[in-house]
Formats: C-alpha cells, structure tokens, sequence
C-alpha cells in the first residue's frame, strides 16, 4: 500500500491542475461537452482504452490487468451548476452564472489520477477497473441511468463512488451500511383563483392565501403524519405569483422538493401530499394541478463493501480517518448504480475552517481542501485492491 500512497501523492499536483482548470470552465448538467472532452483527451493520452458518448456525454474508459480477474468501477459526476461564483481566488469559474458549487470538478480530478496511477501500474492488476466519467447528477433525470442503459455497467463486478464533502473536515472518510442518502423527489403545484382588487378580496379566490396554507399544511406531513423515527423532509423552495401590491393574483405556483429514505414512507408521502393540496384548494374555491416526479432513490449500500470501506479507509487514512456516516438527507443518482451491482458510496471530508472552507455544497462561495482529493485517490486503490485480492479468480 505503501507504493500506492507514494505514487498518489506523486499525482497530487497534477489532480490539483485538472481540478482547477475545470472549476474555471464549468459546464451545466447535459452540457458537458469540453469537459467529456477533457477527460478523453487525457485517457487517450495514457493509452488507456476510452467510449465517449454513452449515454449523452459520459465516458466509460478501462484497464485490463496482467492478471484475468473481476471488474471494480469507479464513478465521478462531471457536472455545474448554474450559481454565480463569488469566490476571490485564481480558479473561479469564468463562466457567468455557472461554477461547480458541489465538488464534480474535483471528483472528475481524483479519477483521472487515479485512472493514471492504475494504467501505470497495471503489470500489478490482478483484475480490471473500469471509470466512469458521467454528466448529468444535478438534474433529474441523471445521467447514470442512460450510462447504465448504454452499457456502461456491462461486466462490472463491484462499484464505488465518493463524494468529497464539505460538512466533514478534511483527514478522515465516511461511510454505513444501508440508506445512507435520500431519495430526492420534485413537486411543483399550479394554484388558479380568481384575481381581482386588492381591496375586494371577497370577489376573488385568492391564490397567494390558497397556496400559503399549502406551504403550513406541508408542514404537517413531517410533524404529524409520519413516523418520527423515520426521516422526512417536505421543503417548498420556490413560491411565485403576483405583479403588483394592490392586485389579487389569480394563479401562483409551488415548487418543492420531499426527502425520504423508506420506500413505504415515500409513496405514503406522495399521496398525502396530492391529497392536502385536492382538499384545500377545494375548500377555498381554487382549483389545482400537482406534478409530482419521483426522482432518484435512497442511495443503499451493500452491507460488505461498508465493511470493505472500513478496512480500506484504515489503509489509506489511519484508523483515526475512519468514521460512520450519518443520514445526508441530499440525493445522488448514484442510487442507481447500487441496484444493479453491489458497491458502496462513500464521503471523505473537504472542509477546512482555519482556512474558511466552510460553505455548504450549493453555495456561491463553495470550495474544498483539495488535499481530499488525495484522500478519496488512496481510498479508491485501497478498495480496489481489497476487492480483487478476495474475488482473485483461480490459477
């Protein structure tokens, strides 16, 4: 392991040259042209053997071993967000209204040095390692799922992810058995009234007043109709109507977003929020259109790559850099992945508040300690090694 740790920290500095260049030129969510472009560019230049493509601008690349073994993947989101940066440093991003606000670029970093390490290397492999290079986790419908439809999965053994995390201080990784992220689902409610003078209300059905107990009587799903010892949030992130001060608006619209960890729970939720928004806009003379799209399941790990996870992180970060996850209540089309093949998601910390890393992922001033980088490079070799040393084939 000791080989591997030297020649990680020997890619370090490249990881932090890739990482930068790409949080300078952030691409949004199937938009990622330049940067699939990028990431082949680089893998070709290794010789490694890469598929653009797949399934929009995802790349797919592989090593194969000395050795006939099975196939660990690797997966890394590609992808921006459109928030303006408004951070003061030499990397931010030049692209207005676009940065990458949740760590992508540096996951994007982190596989292509370890892509390089393991092509280097791989006279040592007893196995293959396939990575995957996907657009699209910000917005539903994801790209993992048009990966997995074009193949990208296809003789994959085992797979990992991992998401540098900014609520974690940087030195030390994350991870549990089980429901580890949310399921991520999306509502937008359409209220129509009848508008009228602001000083007439008894004329109109107003639909700023219609909505707003909407936005209270959400509140009762997670207070009073789920179970308590089971995690649920209902937040409405948007509320629109109205043009002027003194005009009842006739229309206004809801967006929000329900987090939920339980498959039962989920549907149950679901269909009671259909119901209170039917019953009060019935009562108050309004009529109502609800979208409601399930969108990615809870992110589940296999109960025996976390236990891997804890041998691995050990190896890589010391027994102090191995911690249990708690519930993040943020989504990951990641889930998808974990339904067809065993694996796990894992989180290594990328905060660090002596030196103001410390805003929340999604935030305009968001940044990490790209030494995380190095720690999420080691921790994949180590889970990589550990795998193929017990499922080694026959010889």
């Amino acid at each position: 392991m000791s080989r591997w740790n030297d020649a990680a920290e020997a890619v370090y500095p490249e990881m932090v040259k890739w990482r930068r260049y790409l949080h300078m030129n952030p691409e949004l969510s199937f938009q990622e042209s330049q940067t699939a472009a990028f990431v082949a560019s680089l893998l070709r230049e290794w010789g490694i053997a890469v598929r653009t493509g797949v399934g929009g601008h995802g790349v797919v690349a592989k090593i194969e071993g000395a050795v006939q073994g099975p196939t660990v993947a690797l997966r890394a989101d590609m992808d921006a967000l459109p928030i303006q940066d408004e951070k003061n440093c030499e990397y931010a991003s030049q692209v207005p209204g676009v940065m990458h606000a949740c760590g992508h670029d540096a996951h994007t970093a982190t596989l292509l040095g370890v892509a390089k390490l393991i092509q280097d290397n791989k006279d040592r492999l007893a196995g293959n390692v396939v990575f995957l290079f996907q657009p699209a986790e910000e917005t539903t419908p994801g790209g993992a799922l048009e990966m997995i439809r074009d193949g990208a999965l296809e003789g994959v053994d085992v797979i990992y992810g991992v998401h540098l995390w900014s609520p974690f201080e940087a030195g030390a990784a994350y991870c549990k058995p089980g429901a580890i992220m949310a399921a991520a689902d999306e509502f937008i409610i359409e209220v129509k009234g009848k508008g009228g003078h602001g000083g007439l209300p008894h004329q109109t059905v107003d639909s700023v007043y219609v909505a707003s107990q909407l936005v209270v009587n959400f509140q009762g799903i997670v207070s009073r109709f789920s179970d308590p010892t089971q995690p649920c949030v209902v937040t409405v992130g948007s509320f629109h109507s109205g043009t002027s001060f003194n005009v009842i608006a006739e229309t206004a619209t809801l967006k929000g977003t329900v987090r939920t960890f339980d498959p039962e729970l989920r549907l149950q939720v679901k269909r009671h929020l259909e119901e209170i928004v039917e019953h009060t806009c019935r009562m108050n003379g309004a009529e109502c259109l609800v979208k409601y799209n399930l969108g990615y399941p809870p992110v589940i790990n296999h109960a025996s790559e976390e236990e891997r996870f804890r041998k691995a992180a050990s190896l890589a970060l010391g027994e102090a850099g191995v911690r249990t996850s708690p519930l993040i209540m943020a989504g990951e089309d990641y889930a998808y992945y974990l339904e067809r093949v065993p694996g796990c998601f894992m989180f290594v910390g990328a905060g660090r508040k002596e030196r103001g890393i410390v805003h929340p992922h999604h935030h305009p001033r968001f940044d990490i300690d790209e030494i995380a980088m190095l720690h999420a490079a080691k921790l994949f070799i180590a889970m990589i090694e550990d795998y193929l040393a017990e499922h080694a084939y026959s010889r």
